[in-house]
């Protein structure tokens, strides 16, 4: 099945250059909607009025963490269906396992490229 570039895509960071580093990146893999957040709270305000398809969050953020995001969204019946990846400068392996534990669709550690998150995101979404 196709990936709809069309679905409404949540990009959630408290540093507004990451936002726009993480919009243009998608636009480069032809997503058009793109909403984003600078916390954790924003992000579940945006996905509880928005049909979002996709989340791709920071994990180091005040004052709700990307984890914290994570399990609000995995614990909410109309919300734990959506892929979540996390964004993080921290490679460290607890880090990587209560991400895993909380329901995370992928991991992807800075610095990164299109390349790679376009494989993280066909690996979540399927190939588009």
């Amino acid at each position: 099945m196709a990936v709809d570039m069309s679905m409404n895509v949540l990009i959630v960071d408290d540093y507004k250059t990451m936002l726009r580093i993480l919009r243009n990146l998608l636009r480069q893999l032809n997503f058009v909607n793109i909403e984003d957040a600078t916390d954790g709270t924003m992000a579940l305000n945006v996905l509880r009025q928005t049909d979002i398809g996709l989340i791709i969050s920071d994990w180091n953020m005040e004052p709700m963490t990307g984890i914290q995001l994570l399990r609000e969204v995995r614990s909410d019946d109309n919300l734990k269906h959506i892929p979540f990846v996390m964004i993080t400068a921290e490679s460290k392996t607890e880090n990587v396992i209560a991400a895993k534990e909380a329901g995370v669709s992928n991991y992807i550690v800075k610095p990164f490229n299109a390349e790679t998150l376009k494989t993280k995101l066909t690996s979540v979404l399927g190939e588009f």
